[in-house]
């Protein structure tokens, strides 16, 4: 199976015009890092063959993994490159969902797996200086022994940084805090051609040209790849305090967030849950959703300075929820308790990922979370093929699974492959069709990588998908740098 596909896309990396790597480049790459840090093995490659999308199509052996240590190194590498047309695809942790780290057209994967390093915690500038490779584990713990706190939250702890910025990731705290774009502060960069550029760094205020910084984040590493990271931090959170409310209609729980924002108030998390996907995750983790009632549920997590401050932010979304007929509103103080609400809600893909096929991630006007989902549920009926959805409510991102199940009662019946396969990809056509009409995005979070790029000219207009592919060929007019992602050229 292995050689295979390994002989398949060399004939592919071929047809676009990329050449095989030469055994003289083979030995100045080990040169470079290090006899140790180059995997030729093809099994051992499989693991870098892939990120966390199911889909067998968007698995791809590489023909060389580096694994290099430095700046300086990936800079030799990507001259060499160049020099000698193999493309290179940077990886982080593997924890994407749309394949936006598998090497399409073979080359090199060039892990950063070794630069995982957090260089330092500044106290006086709130700021960190960290290697691309650190998960964010890892940082939140370091983070929180300087007694400092790190706001975003995008879900999987073992996701590195680098790969976080160059997603632009979100999660359940961008409600309040934003996203990783509002957490950068300076990067240093190793560009296509093997120039590294230094962008920005400690600064709070910085208008001076165009901002390379913000080209960088969200790019997929298709313009540069990221290999140290100024990151600002904030002081500690000294109340939180998590709320459980159940509703009988998604409209309800839904319509319950605006009123919450124009109150005044800004939740650090507001999540909205299909309740008949918390058994998934119950089930995974041995643990058990505080309550049984409604059809939907709002996780709304508040944070504050004071336990008074926390006493009236809870009464007054208490007053707010009752009159959007909330069935109840449970309050958990205890940092245990939270703890276990929290991995419930974030164990929710893990607890339906054996049965997905794949999971969306578009982002709507708030006010239209509820009618999405109406269509979304309408589909599911025209289809049979369920399609459970939750996400982030406070900022309208929502992922809808596209399941090889069907809902039966409360059972649920596995469909065969040519049922799924041949749904597939109707339902999500017009899962994004519904998206784009109410305009949503295609991507919040997860970003564009091989999967979604298909919807890139349903989501921009010629002129600005022309004007992205301008920007790509000013950076790496030879298309080395993870080609075949975001769109082709």
């Amino acid at each position: 199976m292995i050689s295979k596909k390994f002989d398949l896309f060399e004939r592919w990396n071929r047809l676009k015009g990329y050449k095989k790597i030469s055994a003289g480049a083979i030995e100045r790459l080990k040169e470079t890092v290090g006899e140790d840090n180059v995997i030729l093995d093809k099994e051992k490659m499989t693991d870098y063959s892939h990120d966390e999308c199911s889909l067998d199509w968007v698995h791809h052996f590489p023909e060389v993994v580096v694994k290099p240590r430095n700046a300086k190194e990936i800079s030799q590498i990507m001259k060499l490159s160049n020099k000698e047309k193999f493309p290179v695809t940077p990886r982080g942790g593997g924890t994407g969902l749309v394949a936006g780290c598998v090497p399409i057209y073979g080359g090199v994967v060039l892990s950063l797996e070794r630069m995982n390093k957090v260089l330092e915690i500044d106290k006086k500038n709130l700021m960190a200086v960290v290697e691309p490779g650190v998960t964010l584990m890892d940082f939140y713990e370091e983070v929180e022994g300087a007694g400092l706190f790190f706001p975003p939250h995008p879900g999987d702890e073992s996701a590195y940084l680098g790969g976080t910025i160059a997603t632009n990731a979100g999660g359940a705290r961008a409600v309040k805090y934003g996203v990783m774009r509002d957490f950068v502060k300076g990067l240093e960069v190793v560009l296509p051609n093997g120039e590294i550029l230094d962008l920005a760094g400690k600064l709070m205020k910085n208008c001076t040209g165009y901002s390379l910084l913000h080209l960088m984040i969200g790019s997929e590493g298709t313009l540069g790849i990221i290999t140290k990271a100024v990151i600002l931090l904030m002081p500690p959170l000294h109340k939180v305090r998590t709320l459980i409310i159940p509703y009988n209609s998604l409209h309800n729980a839904i319509e319950t967030v605006p009123r919450i924002i124009l109150n005044g108030i800004r939740p650090m998390a507001i999540e909205f849950i299909q309740n008949d996907t918390l058994s998934f995750s119950e089930k995974l983790l041995g643990k058990k959703w505080p309550s049984e009632k409604g059809k939907a549920s709002l996780m709304i997590i508040i944070d504050g300075s004071s336990e008074d401050e926390i006493d009236r932010a809870s009464e007054l979304i208490a007053d707010i929820s009752t009159a959007c007929n909330a069935q109840d509103i449970l309050v958990a103080d205890d940092r245990g308790k939270q703890a276990d609400i929290l991995a419930i809600r974030s164990n929710l893909y893990e607890g339906l990922k054996p049965n997905t096929i794949e999971i969306l991630d578009i982002t709507l006007p708030r006010s239209e979370i509820a009618n999405h989902i109406d269509r979304v549920d309408e589909i599911a009926k025209e289809y049979n093929i369920w399609l459970p959805s939750y996400g982030h409510a406070g900022d309208g991102n929502v992922h809808t699974h596209i399941m090889k199940l069907i809902e039966e009662g409360k059972e649920f019946k596995e469909l065969k492959e040519e049922e799924w396969k041949e749904k597939y990809a109707i339902v999500r056509e017009l899962l994004h069709e519904d998206c784009i009409k109410r305009g949503g995005v295609i991507s919040g979070e997860h970003c564009i990588g091989v999967i979604k790029k298909e919807y890139i000219p349903m989501a921009f207009s010629d002129t600005h998908l022309e004007m992205l592919r301008e920007i790509k060929k000013a950076f790496d007019p030879n298309n080395i740098l993870n080609p075949g992602k975001i769109f082709d050229l």
